[in-house]
């Protein structure tokens, strides 16, 4: 099965954090923490500061890592690095979701989580 190699933001904001809606694919309408494919040459940190430029307008500060998800997908297995952050700047601007919500942190589950991510929600509600 096909590894692929992901980095996603938790973006914090006082007591909330940031979800994103897909657009597009299978999983479209699913919720995730945005973020993307690490490319060749990159850290995890340097493609979550590149990957939120693209897909929101926006500068983060990468804090602190949470976890790292093995999840195997149908057609894939997913390997998402996922990272504390927090913006450098207050606007966001969605560039490739269908839409966004700042959700508060002890009411995180109000949307639909793509399956990988349910696990960085458990990790965040369990104190990581």
């Amino acid at each position: 099965m096909k590894t692929i190699k992901v980095v996603a933001a938790v973006i914090r904001r006082g007591d909330r954090i940031f979800a994103t809606q897909r657009g597009y694919g299978d999983y479209k309408d699913w919720w995730e923490f945005p973020g993307g494919k690490i490319e060749a040459g990159e850290t995890p940190e340097e493609a979550l500061v590149r990957e939120i430029r693209e897909e929101l307008d926006a500068a983060i500060a990468v804090e602190g890592y949470i976890m790292t998800v093995e999840y195997d997908y149908p057609a894939f297995h997913l390997s998402m690095d996922c990272y504390w952050c927090s913006l450098k700047e207050e606007h966001l601007t969605l560039l490739e979701h269908e839409a966004a919500r700042w959700l508060p942190l002890d009411d995180l589950r109000q949307v639909n989580w793509l399956p990988a991510d349910v696990l960085v929600i458990d990790a965040i509600e369990n104190g990581k």
